[in-house]
Formats: structure tokens, C-alpha cells, sequence
């Protein structure tokens, strides 16, 4: 069993509420999300927003605070080999009434398939507020080009 060692990050002013499923190997040594330099999610954000692409730990969260965006995962742990979505199993969920009660949430998206799966079916029973599932931002999703990517993920604007 592991457990998700990162915090989520928001504040009282985060509109949009962006959930994985649980993070990398890369994310947890890097004790931040999105950590795996081939994910396309800092270089997304830098494009839908119009800003510089943000490097560390630092930077990240300040872009995300800047532009209202709330960040966790539906897991809060699981059994998972590596890195790889298909292996999660025993699935406990994350709390996510400590963001709902802070912050004014306008829409909640999810980042990828994976991660929707589980909030279908853990979170939403719990919190009752549907979530948009938009294309992941993972290597694995090669399909996806940044283009395309950029062209469904700007809702979130």
C-alpha cells in the first residue's frame, strides 16, 4: 500500500479543481505533481494561460495559485506497480471537502480516464458534483498531441 505524499495545493481563491489519479514514481521522488519531465501538464498550463512555464516546486504552485487552479488526485492510496494506472488496486480515496469547504469550486476536471474511473466511482458518491474528464497529459497518452491537448484543456479557462 502507498500512500499519496503530496499536499494538495489551493486556497480560498481556486475556481478550478484539477484531479489525477495518483501520482508517478517521478512525482512521489519529486514529492510534487506532474513531476515526470515527458508529462505535458506545466507545458499545457504555460499555453492555455499565456505564462512562462513554470520549473520548480516553487513556481509550480505559485502558477497554480495565480490562476485559481486547485491540484490533487482522486487516490489517496492504493497498491501500484510503478508507475502504471492499469495496476492500481485497493483504492482508497481522497477527502477532497478540505478544498470544497475553502475554496469557491466552479468545475472539477479530471486528468485522464484513469482518474476518472475512480472519481465516478468513489467521489462522486461522496461529494455528489459531477467531473469533466479531459484528455490525459501523460507520455502514454501519445495520441494527444500539445495541439489537441491545448484545444480540449482550454475549457478549463
Amino acid at each position: 500500500m502507498i500512500i499519496h505524499p503530496i499536499p494538495p495545493v489551493y486556497d480560498e481563491n481556486s475556481k478550478v479543481l484539477i484531479l489525477g489519479s495518483f501520482p508517478s514514481v517521478k512525482s512521489r521522488e519529486v514529492c510534487f505533481f506532474y513531476g515526470h519531465p515527458q508529462n505535458r501538464f506545466w507545458k499545457l498550463m504555460a499555453v492555455i494561460f499565456e505564462d512562462d512555464q513554470p520549473e520548480t516546486i516553487e513556481e509550480k504552485r505559485a502558477f497554480l495559485l495565480r490562476h485559481n487552479i486547485a491540484v490533487w488526485d482522486v487516490i489517496k492510496s492504493c497498491d501500484i506497480t510503478g508507475s502504471s494506472d492499469a495496476s492500481i488496486k485497493n483504492v482508497v480515496p481522497n477527502d477532497l471537502s478540505i478544498i470544497l469547504e475553502t475554496a469557491d469550486i466552479r468545475n472539477i476536471y479530471v486528468n485522464g480516464k484513469t482518474a476518472y474511473k475512480y472519481y465516478q466511482k468513489y467521489t462522486k458518491p461522496l461529494i455528489q458534483r459531477d467531473a469533466i474528464c479531459l484528455p490525459s497529459t501523460s507520455p502514454a497518452n501519445a495520441a494527444w498531441n500539445l495541439e489537441r491537448l491545448k484545444n480540449e484543456w482550454k475549457m478549463i479557462l
